[in-house]
């Protein structure tokens, strides 16, 4: 290795590590928070639901509808991001999803309830896909899958942490006069607000106002992403409806949506399912913290050895397939001890593909089409949840079974495996070239 390849090496990696380490615990903190608020209901409905006179059938469609509003606004709010910046975009968002989150204490009944998870929902818009989109402007594609699934480790991570404290504030039921339930949106909507703020003064919108590197480090990111977006293949148009309506960012928006509805499934309905076990509140949610935080670090080393293969097809379908073969064998499952293992199963298979998911997208459109088409396909692959948190909540109300409830998304999981290896299968690796997309 010469003198000078050696140098550029150093550079490289003394770069990466100061641009990691100044955006990454920020940006997974808020991720934990988002979500955190967007799924505090799963555990809220133990008291909430009889409180206020909730059935399963309007707790699934109230569990859904949030993304209703998520899809109607996602994509003009991905163009805003670009327009406005990260740093302005992003605290306006975490700091009207803050607002909303606390409005929930002020529920009176299922028409309160469903107005306010529609309108989470449109506040929430344009977070995880305007991240997905940051990251591009800072990170090498090479760097991607691992620097997207630290950052989505969010998800796991605040069900790891979220459901302990959770199923302990429960217990605050009675005090000053208001449920355990209300508790739970008051004080955990409170960091939103705080990291709205903060968000203004730390995030940095691109590399070239950078000045807390140095001008070395600073012109070699700069250059390294430009030339790197001078050569990556993408979508032959910049026209954003033709980029929400190319045939590849659909078929990966049902890729996703699999992976996206097992999500939602088991931070909403999870706390309900282990429930009928006999557990207390803080007992339920120490139990539902175990399944994600096996997919926390399962979900980091996946993405590593994704990045560090440069292979992205098979790092997405794997975890597809073993969370669609553990979703069919709840049916077999009777005792907790059977169920947490199948649970964190499901958990691992849904968190591990979405470092390569997101990777090979970013990859697929290159930077003239990512903003639409990030959102776009982030956008209908969770719009995929509202049906799909529907009929869990209709078919837990007409059968009583979980299991079989389970299915449609086992049907639409298995769907999106097909579907990323038939796309995928003639498509080079990542150290190699990036594929072209053309309609």
């Amino acid at each position: 290795m010469s003198a000078s390849t050696t140098a550029d090496k150093a550079l490289e990696t003394v770069t990466m590590r100061a641009v990691s380490w100044r955006l990454m615990p920020f940006l997974l903190a808020a991720y934990v928070i988002c979500y955190i608020d967007r799924v505090n209901v799963g555990f809220a409905a133990l008291q909430m639901n009889k409180a206020v006179g909730i059935d399963p059938k309007t707790y699934g469609l109230g569990a859904g509808i949030f993304f209703v509003g998520y899809f109607i606004l996602e994509v003009p709010s991905n163009l805003a991001l670009e327009r406005f910046g990260a740093s302005k975009w992003i605290a306006r968002i975490m700091l009207t999803w803050g607002a909303v989150s606390a409005a929930f204490a002020l529920i009176g009944g299922p028409t309160s309830f469903l107005v306010l998870r529609f309108l989470l929902g449109a506040a929430e818009a344009g977070f995880f896909p305007g991240v997905i989109l940051y990251l591009t402007y800072w990170f090498p594609a090479v760097y991607r899958a691992k620097i997207v699934g630290i950052f989505m480790v969010g998800i796991p991570l605040a069900g790891m942490i979220g459901s302990p404290i959770s199923g302990a504030v429960l217990d605050m039921d009675g005090f000053l006069g208001l449920g355990g339930w209300q508790w739970i949106y008051i004080i955990e909507a409170a960091p939103a607000i705080v990291a709205g703020i903060v968000a203004f003064f730390w995030l940095t919108d691109k590399p070239e106002d950078a000045r807390w590197l140095p001008p070395e480090q600073r012109t070699w990111l700069a250059r390294t992403l430009e030339i790197e977006r001078s050569r990556a293949p993408r979508i032959a148009h910049n026209s954003v409806w033709k980029v929400m309506t190319n045939k590849y960012v659909l078929i990966m928006a049902l890729v996703y949506a699999g992976a996206a509805c097992a999500s939602t499934a088991l931070a909403l309905w999870m706390p309900q399912l282990v429930k009928p076990f006999g557990l207390t509140n803080f007992q339920i949610g120490l139990v539902n913290a175990i399944p994600f935080a096996i997919a926390a670090v399962w979900m980091v080393l996946w993405g590593y050895h994704s990045d560090r293969t440069g292979e992205r097809v098979w790092h997405n379908a794997l975890p597809l397939g073993w969370m669609v073969i553990a979703m069919i064998a709840v049916f077999w499952a009777h005792s907790l001890w059977t169920i947490v293992p199948l649970l964190t199963l499901i958990a691992a298979g849904t968190y591990a593909s979405k470092g390569p998911f997101w990777a090979l997208s970013s990859e697929w459109l290159g930077t003239t089409a990512a903003a639409a088409g990030l959102a776009q396909i982030n956008a209908l692959g969770n719009l995929a949840s509202f049906f799909s948190n529907y009929m869990i909540g209709w078919i837990r109300d007409e059968t009583g079974s979980y299991a079989l409830a389970l299915m449609p998304i086992a049907i639409v999981a298995t769907i999106g495996t097909i579907c990323v290896v038939v796309i995928g299968r003639n498509q080079p690796r990542t150290r190699a070239v990036a594929v072209a997309v053309q309609h």
